[in-house]
């Protein structure tokens, strides 16, 4: 069935939540996976990090304040990301990003396996280390130091990028593909708009 203007609903984020519950449903693999991409003073840059959800009509992702991505963020707000199921769906989001506050970020980090939280204070993230086994020893050191509770490392934080646009597109067989973009106006009304394919 065609992706059609007349039949998708006018909120863009309400279209994307019935994308990705498919994907889950259908067995996507990884469908919270997303291509994060960044521009500082370093170049462009493009690495996977993990979709965790929608607030206030962004999207959240999390990471080290000052891995590549983070440095990126704070010389430039500008970003983009993708998330793309089987060969048949795609969604691409452009817009800005800024950082969610300490308690939203305890939050979620409370909610991390203990694992995660150990090698999230261990790793020092797009750092250079001089072999896996300094950053186990990091991570062995921090669970001795820490055996009931891991804090929040002060350089870890989530983020979230509000969306600029948000563009769906569809495969067809023909090549002859869907593509339909929000744009979000004045006021924070979207306006739908097919491009070519």
């Amino acid at each position: 069935m065609p992706l059609l203007e007349s039949q998708s609903p006018r909120d863009p984020l309400t279209l994307f939540r019935r994308w990705y519950r498919a994907a889950q449903e259908a067995g996507a693999p990884q469908p919270d996976a997303m291509a994060l991409a960044t521009c500082g003073s370093a170049g462009p840059s493009v690495r996977m990090v993990l979709f965790k959800g929608t607030r206030d009509g962004s999207f959240l992702f999390y990471s080290n304040y000052e891995s590549r991505k983070g440095r990126d963020l704070a010389e430039d707000n500008r970003a983009a990301i993708v998330f793309y199921w089987f060969p048949t769906h795609q969604v691409r989001v452009s817009g800005t990003v800024h950082r969610l506050g300490r308690t939203a970020s305890l939050a979620y980090f409370k909610s991390r396996p203990r694992g995660a939280q150990l090698s999230a204070l261990a790793s020092r993230q797009s750092r250079v280390i001089g072999s896996r086994d300094v950053l186990e020893r990091a991570a062995l050191e921090l669970a001795a130091k820490h055996p009931r509770s891991v804090p929040l490392p002060e350089d870890w934080g989530g983020y979230a990028l509000r969306p600029r646009w948000i563009e769906f597109w569809e495969s067809r067989e023909d090549r002859l593909h869907d593509r339909l973009r929000y744009v979000r106006r004045p006021g924070g009304v979207w306006r739908m708009e097919r491009l070519a394919p």
